[in-house]
């Protein structure tokens, strides 16, 4: 059973990558999994200096936890680095390379006084490498909700990938992709709350059908609500508060509806409303700056690929 999964895995890549980008990805699992002994058989495995290397311009990461950097260091130190790096050339630099995916055991095999680090080199393009760092980054375990969604919105964004072509490329469900892009449509205050660990992921997507998910989250914070408890103060306040203009507020959405405005929220990266109003309604976008303004025209300008991608969804 694990190894039709495996082999579903690397399906998934190749057709989301292409057969060089994702043998590289491969490349740095399998010789993870063979051990030192066998690692050495992969080929472009290489040692190399750590100060041959420099972190990549594609790393997806916002931040690099350093507690968590800490006990990686300790692990280094008692077992060294088990997973290689995976690295390109530096053009018209001898021996010089950049880090595609595993900064933080670069970083940790510093800290560990580490001198070499095993590395499997691969002559990527730009547009591969951002691809390849985007994918194994999303692979891992240890991005922040954030971090997870941004990677799943540059790969629809910047490469016009699907939210079913990912997820069967990381070995998630469609609608964990899905879920996932929705945070980006909380405001910035949230999100910052969310970074810091002050809401959970959980939190995050029963807030984003609030009116004011700023005013719920410094409440759910304040009262150390669950994500059922935050599930019901949401649903209270869209039951007991009226809309600006005197009218009850639509609480009784149908199901159909509920997953137009999920997949217009996650098309355009923002909040997106749909309220009904007799025998027509209002379409309301949320944005919380000019730049997430300028995005939004941007992709509506794009309507025709917009509408294509919603019929995937």
């Amino acid at each position: 059973m694990a190894e039709e999964k495996k082999k579903g895995l690397g399906r998934g890549l190749s057709a989301l990558l292409g057969d060089h980008a994702a043998s590289a990805i491969a490349a740095v699992t399998s010789a993870a999994a063979a051990g030192p002994e066998g690692a050495a058989a992969i080929k472009g495995l290489r040692i190399l200096a750590v100060g041959q290397l420099q972190p990549g311009k594609f790393q997806p990461r916002r931040s690099f936890d350093e507690e968590r950097i800490a006990d990686l260091v300790d692990s280094v130190r008692e077992k060294g680095i088990l997973q290689p790096l995976l690295v390109r050339p530096l053009p018209g630099q001898t021996e010089r390379f950049e880090i595609i995916a595993g900064e933080r055991r670069w970083r940790a095999a510093q800290g560990a006084k580490l001198h070499e680090v095993p590395v499997i080199v691969r002559d990527l393009s730009d547009r591969e490498a951002l691809e390849v760092a985007l994918v194994e980054n999303l692979q891992r375990q240890d991005l922040s909700p954030l971090e997870e969604a941004d990677g799943y919105r540059r790969l629809m964004d910047d490469f016009s990938h699907t939210q079913e072509e990912l997820a069967k490329a990381v070995g998630k469900s469609r609608s964990h992709v899905a879920n996932m892009i929705r945070l980006l449509a909380l405001p910035d205050p949230v999100k910052m709350m969310l970074e810091r660990g002050e809401i959970t992921a959980g939190h995050a997507r029963a807030l984003l059908t609030a009116a004011d998910p700023l005013r719920l989250s410094k409440d759910v914070v304040a009262r150390a609500l669950n994500v059922r408890q935050t599930e019901k103060l949401v649903n209270d306040e869209g039951k007991a508060k009226p809309t600006s203009g005197g009218r009850p507020a639509n609480v009784g959405k149908d199901t159909d509806t509920l997953a137009l405005e999920r997949d217009l929220t996650s098309m355009l990266g923002v909040k997106v409303a749909i309220r009904s109003l007799g025998k027509g309604g209002e379409l309301v976008i949320t944005y919380g700056s000019l730049e997430q303004l300028d995005d939004i025209l941007a992709r509506l300008s794009a309507a025709p690929a917009a509408r294509e991608d919603l019929d995937r969804v």
